[in-house]
């Protein structure tokens, strides 16, 4: 596995465990498994073939990975049993996003 996707993968764990203890550290192992609910949609990378492809961007590519879907995911930042989950998933988006430009830009 290359640098640039365990450094992804790790991000994926990080970035909601910072989110979760800067603000929700009452709740922080709540807060941190919610937004890490967020990675459920990477199942939609069951339906690509191969099902990995490491130079390929998920962003615009897989179902859950689609500007439709992301309008979605910031529709559940509104109400506040959902924000968690909402806020995990752009998340998700972002650093997805951030990983095709690495992959295009590095």
């Amino acid at each position: 596995m290359s640098t640039r996707a365990m450094l992804h993968l790790l991000l994926h764990a990080a970035v909601p465990a910072l989110l979760a203890g800067l603000f929700w550290r009452g709740r922080f192992l709540q807060a941190w498994a919610w937004m890490l609910a967020g990675w459920l949609i990477d199942l939609d990378h069951l339906l690509a073939d191969p099902v990995y492809a490491p130079d390929r961007c998920s962003i615009g590519f897989h179902p859950l990975h689609t500007t439709p879907a992301i309008v979605v995911y910031g529709a559940l930042t509104v109400p506040s049993r959902t924000r968690l989950l909402g806020i995990g998933l752009l998340v998700h988006i972002a650093l997805d996003a951030l990983d095709c430009w690495w992959m295009h830009h590095a």
